[in-house]
């Protein structure tokens, strides 16, 4: 059967945002856990029984690959305990814990939302990019064109670039926009109702298959001279 959120879902994540506050959330955790948490699990099983067929290195246990409601506001002007969205985020296997490639969705009143790429990359990654960038820049900018060709809806994630080349590639590169770049990849905002109607896994597998090659890029592009053997030690057994 396939799975959606409820009507109830949509109410818990108004009031959510109303009354963010443990006092509100702890009253109402039945409500969270039979219409947000049990349909998020149910629905990232879903979509990975899809993914073993093209992208099989992201497919993980649903409860790693569901996003906690509660917010890590040690460093946070924000003191909300709690987001008001319900989020997954298939990261590749092996980078669970870094800023690698994946596949990322949330559910709120306002949006379905579906991104694929890489965001904010560590340092090092993100040298790795964008040097791969600079030789292999044509070849990304027809992947980016075909993720955005069709009914998808994707266009480009905020880049969040530079406004100069960065340290150590030539002013004059023909990658240009894609080396000031910070975050690479494609979105797309899907009407709320979405996330109501039994097509929802079907219409997020569809844009997840699309963005693949894309992600995929990304990702060689960091593994590039990683030592695959020393990757593999890194994947976790469960």
């Amino acid at each position: 059967m396939s799975t959606h959120f409820t009507p109830e879902t949509m109410k818990f994540l108004r009031g959510l945002k109303k009354n963010n506050d443990r006092e509100w959330f702890e009253a109402r955790r039945d409500i969270f856990e039979r219409s947000v948490k049990a349909p998020m699990l149910a629905l990232i099983e879903e979509i990975n029984a899809k993914l073993e067929d093209f992208a099989p290195d992201h497919v993980r246990p649903a409860n790693k690959v569901a996003m906690r409601i509660y917010r890590d506001i040690r460093f946070s002007k924000n003191k909300n305990p709690y987001k008001t969205q319900a989020g997954a985020w298939w990261a590749r296997r092996g980078m669970e814990k870094t800023s690698g490639g994946g596949f990322y969705m949330h559910v709120n009143p306002n949006e379905v939302l579906i991104a694929a790429g890489v965001y904010m990359p560590e340092r090092e990654q993100l040298l790795k990019i964008r040097t791969w960038m600079s030789e292999n820049h044509i070849e990304y900018r027809k992947l980016l064109k075909k993720a955005m060709s069709g009914t998808a809806g994707f266009t480009g994630i905020e880049a969040e670039a530079l406004t100069r080349m960065p340290k150590g590639f030539a002013a004059d590169d023909p990658a240009d926009e894609l080396l000031r770049a910070k975050n690479w990849g494609v979105h797309v905002s899907l009407p709320a109702d979405l996330a109501l109607q039994p097509t929802l896994a079907t219409e997020l597998v569809k844009r997840i298959k699309l963005a693949t090659p894309l992600v995929d890029a990304l990702n060689g592009a960091i593994l590039a001279g990683t030592d695959q053997r020393d990757e593999r030690l890194r994947r976790p057994i469960f």
